[in-house]
């Protein structure tokens, strides 16, 4: 610690009413004990913090160990004794407990002012710090997850794009370099890996395929749709159909090139594709299900059946949907109307009910299907988001809901619900406010309501706002 060098020069003679407005104004919190622990005086810096811990002035004649949590009681002693024995004391956290339930943190260190029997000890809230930490643990929580959710797509891709059959190629834009290529790829054109990448993609083809190609790639590049050619290979006359569709990666643009020799058939193509789609669809990280135009299950993943607590897929092929998604009755009818109608929903926010009655928030994305038949059919893809991480900061005290919000539940909870929910939150509130500006004053506070003394404990207990609201001696009033 590092004081003045000369504070009698710099200072001068400063008075009690100067040194008691400096150490206020420094701190958040001061309190003036004596040799025994005995609080003889306290300063507030902030108004909210002195309502919190000191709303009825009950520290006064208190002593310090009394209004501080059991186990930050030595660090109290720690403090004053290190005052006696030195000039000051290390900065140590102590805890007082808060009518609203959680401790309130404060940073002290204890002062020697040349008394024997007078300390004071000034504090810090560290409220804001532990805020500030917290919102910091869960920004790093969330990167933690994404970073997860990015590597197992990444190996997803990279399994997909190992395992396919079809010669596939990761082709720059600008240049027409090959960036990456699939095993299918470096055998259809009988290179190997360090051949083929960073090499040019035209020289592949023959001269009259090579300007094909770049005609081709040139298109894609300028609509932006895919499209496709056959050009003859360099290294032989084999026949060879290119592919190409255009996608961006962070601030390049990419072609996906597919290749096909003249023995691949369509007919193999689609066989392939509709493996890929079904491996996709069993492997898939959401719930996946493809319904009727009635809504009855005709197929389900195995994360669908997780969700909804089924053995197997036995036990939901042919079962309405509604039996596990959707809660209030109507939610899953409107959810349902309005994908007859548009063809489509997004992010429709709803609840999955489990066979053994387990529930969990879940975000509903759905499109409509026809089959060969021309029958509608309807696919869900149903992410649980139960562990997705808040934007919002916790707040110890319920806030209203939103207009947003609300209209977000009309459908899903009856009408007199809301009606109720609103009603009780903002009589709490007004509740609430009217405690505080009394400083907890019950009979005042219930003179401000408009209400009688017996109405407002009964809202009191209501609420849960006090543990004693029957109790009506004079120190409530």
């Amino acid at each position: 610690m590092q004081v003045f060098k000369s504070p009698k020069e710099s200072l001068g003679d400063l008075g009690a009413q100067s040194a008691a407005k400096l150490i206020a104004a420094a701190t958040d919190v001061a309190v003036v004990v004596d040799g025994q622990g005995v609080i003889r005086d306290v300063a507030f810096n902030k108004e909210e913090l002195s309502l919190e811990l000191d709303a009825q002035g009950r520290w006064l004649g208190s002593k310090m160990l009394e209004i501080v949590t059991s186990e930050t009681q030595a660090k109290v002693r720690e403090l004053l004794l290190d005052a006696a024995a030195l000039k000051s004391s290390s900065w140590r956290q102590v805890n007082h407990p808060s009518p609203r339930g959680e401790d309130i943190p404060v940073l002290y260190s204890a002062i020697n002012i040349g008394r024997k029997d007078r300390f004071v000890l000034v504090g810090r809230d560290l409220r804001p710090l532990a805020a500030m930490q917290q919102r910091l643990i869960n920004a790093q929580q969330s990167m933690e997850r994404d970073y997860v959710r990015l590597r197992h797509a990444e190996t997803r891709y990279r399994l997909l794009f190992q395992v396919s059959s079809e010669a596939v190629m990761i082709v720059d834009s600008s240049n027409y370099a090959i960036l990456d290529a699939n095993p299918a790829a470096l055998a259809l054109l009988d290179e190997s890996a360090p051949q083929l990448l960073r090499s040019g993609f035209l020289s592949r083809f023959d001269s009259a395929g090579s300007q094909a190609v770049e005609t081709l790639l040139s298109d894609v590049r300028a609509t932006g749709r895919d499209n496709s050619t056959r050009v003859h290979l360099a290294n032989g006359q084999r026949e060879c159909g290119v592919t190409a569709s255009l996608f961006r990666q962070e601030n390049a643009s990419l072609f996906l090139v597919r290749l096909s020799s003249h023995a691949s058939t369509p007919a193999s193509s689609a066989l392939k594709a509709t493996s890929i789609l079904l491996n996709y669809f069993e492997a898939a990280p959401d719930g996946l299900v493809i319904t009727q135009s009635d809504g009855r299950v005709v197929r389900a993943n195995s994360v669908f059946l997780e969700m909804a607590q089924l053995g197997s897929a036995e036990q939901a092929r042919g079962e309405q949907l509604d039996r596990w998604l959707g809660r209030a009755g109507v939610d899953f009818n409107v959810a349902f109307a309005n994908l007859r109608q548009n063809g489509s929903i997004k992010l429709f926010a709803t609840a999955m009910r489990g066979e053994y009655g387990a529930t969990a928030d879940v975000e509903v994305s759905a499109v409509s299907l026809t089959d060969s038949d021309d029958k509608p059919s309807f696919g869900f893809a149903i992410r649980n988001v139960e562990r997705r991480l808040s934007a919002s900061t916790p707040s110890s005290r319920e806030l209203p809901r939103s207009v947003a919000q609300l209209i977000e539940l009309i459908g899903r909870v009856p009408l007199r619900d809301l009606v109720r929910e609103t009603t009780d939150v903002i009589e709490k509130l007004s509740i609430e406010a009217a405690l505080e500006l009394t400083g907890d004053n019950r009979a005042s506070a219930a003179e401000m309501l408009g209400l009688s003394r017996q109405s407002l404990y009964v809202k009191l207990r209501r609420f849960g706002l006090a543990e004693h609201a029957a109790d009506e001696g004079p120190e409530n009033e």
